[in-house]
């Protein structure tokens, strides 16, 4: 491991490695919870991970070390690990920043764009007001389009009306 960090620390700009790696293997996405102990009902989980096969995992621990926050989990279902950062103030502090510095090139892009709003409406409280809420439930949805999600919409809207 070690050896891939100084080889790309020392041949490459890791910062564009990460977020061209991140293009092609990784996923901000917002998920939502019913939580009926919380205020407003719904509870509000933005996500940074990115996943490969074991094997191959060098670059996920060079993510890891390079942020210094996240987790890395094993993901059953399909057999990776994946390098997850769930914390609020490290996604706004530090992945956030990275990837306004080295944007992506494809449409995960705008992705991105989504996802950084959502989080900035979360550190400004906004997932603990309705009408924040809609906001962030709107910037949520235009993300990830082909992706699976548990609740619907209309449905979390209903919820908050």
């Amino acid at each position: 491991m070690r050896t891939i960090t100084r080889r790309l620390s020392t041949e490459r700009n890791v910062y564009e490695y990460i977020s061209g790696y991140t293009d092609g293997e990784g996923c901000f996405s917002v998920s939502f919870l019913k939580r009926a102990k919380l205020t407003i009902g719904i509870e509000t989980r933005p996500s940074f991970s990115v996943s490969q096969n074991e094997d191959r995992a060098e670059v996920l621990y060079l993510m890891q070390e390079h942020f210094k926050c996240g987790h890395m989990r094993r993901d059953y279902s399909d057999k990776t690990l994946k390098y997850e950062v769930r914390k609020l103030t490290d996604l706004c502090d530090i992945i956030i920043p990275h990837f306004v510095q080295y944007p992506m090139l494809s449409g995960k892009q705008v992705d991105f764009e989504h996802f950084a709003r959502v989080c900035m409406l979360m550190k400004d409280g906004g997932h603990h007001t309705k009408p924040g809420l809609c906001k962030i439930v709107h910037e949520a949805f235009q993300m990830n389009p082909s992706g699976k999600r548990k609740y619907r919409k209309q449905d979390l809207l209903a919820l908050l009306r």
